[in-house]
């Protein structure tokens, strides 16, 4: 039977990239997994197919020779390269890059492990909103993994050292059988280092790092707004086995607030009015966060009515001039009125009788509802 294009088995382009091959592959390759498909030769043929055309496809003088000359190029009974087939393939060196997070590492070198590095860290700061805008310097504790000083982060006792690994031979890695072909993990005994401690330290009981609270202090620069980072260069965990210390990452959380509304360089606020005020004008103080300012109502504003503070926002912490200040007019209903307050607002209102041009909206809106019932 003639063999499919290799492309057309791994359901790529011609001009695929490496990274986008062994995305195709690891997807198909777990599909047809023999492991996972016990007894379907239909599937043990199409993994063949798959990790056939994978080897050859990334392997650049091979996937040249394909290209040139197809089938004919690669393989060795009609005069090519030789692909290898399901037969010829080194498995542990496919498998041990594309499959290395599906069975939990593996590495083609079978590198000693070597000094690692630190966890980075993460530590959420709560600030109130006049500290965000104008920027402050706070100290917080953070519980961390720091080096043993008494063994020095060498996890061993006082005067002796860490031995060779008896499971690895040092080397930090094992060979485990997966199904019918192998795969190298990281040595379960010594993590990968190639050395196990016989006479751990009493202080941290071979691990090399113990649990401290450190006290750090924070300059927050003025801007910052939720979700906003800062980081703090090596002051996350330590590293093992003498690598360098991780990061911490200080995310700023701002907290609400009593009268503002943050969004972006803009904050907003609702200023109540009073009835007469909207409807005879007036000038009322609203609060900045730079202090009180003057705001001029002319009359007969009305509830929802916007007015801008330009420059009273909060200017961004990446730079940039300052935002508005949005003040929002809420007209309120007087309550709680006396004998005398009532009559008045009678007088008022009868005043008021049959003239519509006092309440544009009102009229508005019910003159639509006229039309709404007269189209039923």
């Amino acid at each position: 039977m003639a063999k499919r294009d290799y492309y057309e088995v791994l359901g790529v382009e011609r001009g695929a990239s490496e990274a986008e091959l062994k995305k195709a592959y690891r997807r198909l390759a777990m599909k047809y997994h023999p492991d996972r498909n016990p007894d379907d030769k239909d599937a043990e043929e199409k993994f063949k197919e798959a990790n056939e055309a994978y080897e050859v496809l990334s392997d650049a003088s091979k996937r040249s020779a394909y290209d040139q000359y197809g089938h004919a190029g690669v393989d060795p009974s009609m005069g090519g390269g030789g692909a290898g087939g399901f037969g010829g393939a080194n498995f542990s060196d496919i498998f041990g890059d594309v499959f290395s997070d599906f069975f939990g590492g593996g590495s083609r070198g079978g590198q000693r492990g070597g000094p690692q590095r630190g966890s980075d860290l993460r530590y959420t700061l709560e600030l109130d909103l006049e500290e965000a805008v104008r920027g402050t310097t706070v100290t917080i504790r953070v519980p961390t993994l720091v080096n043993c000083k008494t063994c020095d982060g060498s996890g061993a006792k006082k005067g002796t050292s860490p031995v060779t690994c008896t499971t690895c031979g040092g080397i930090g890695q094992v060979r485990m059988q997966q199904g019918f072909f192998s795969v190298q993990q990281t040595c379960p005994r010594c993590h990968g280092s190639g050395k196990m401690i016989t006479d751990p330290c009493g202080s941290c009981h071979g691990q090399g790092r113990v649990e401290e609270s450190k006290t750090l202090s924070v300059k927050v620069p003025a801007g910052v707004d939720t979700g906003d980072r800062i980081r703090l260069s090596g002051e996350g965990e330590a590293g093992a086995l003498g690598g360098p210390a991780g990061d911490l990452y200080v995310v700023v959380n701002v907290r609400e607030h009593a009268i503002f509304q943050r969004d972006g360089k803009h904050l907003y606020c609702e200023v109540p009015i009073s009835f007469a005020d909207a409807a005879l004008g007036g000038e009322l103080e609203v609060p900045t966060l730079d202090g009180r300012v003057k705001l001029k109502i002319p009359e007969g504003t009305q509830t929802g009515k916007m007015f801008r503070l330009r420059g009273k926002g909060v200017a961004p912490v990446r730079g940039g001039g300052a935002g508005d200040l949005m003040c929002r007019v809420a007209v309120e209903t007087p309550v709680n009125l006396d004998r005398r307050q009532r009559e008045l607002l009678e007088e008022f209102r009868k005043t008021l009788e049959g003239d519509s041009s006092h309440s544009p909206k009102a009229n508005g809106w019910f003159e639509g509802v006229k039309r709404f019932f007269g189209d039923l």
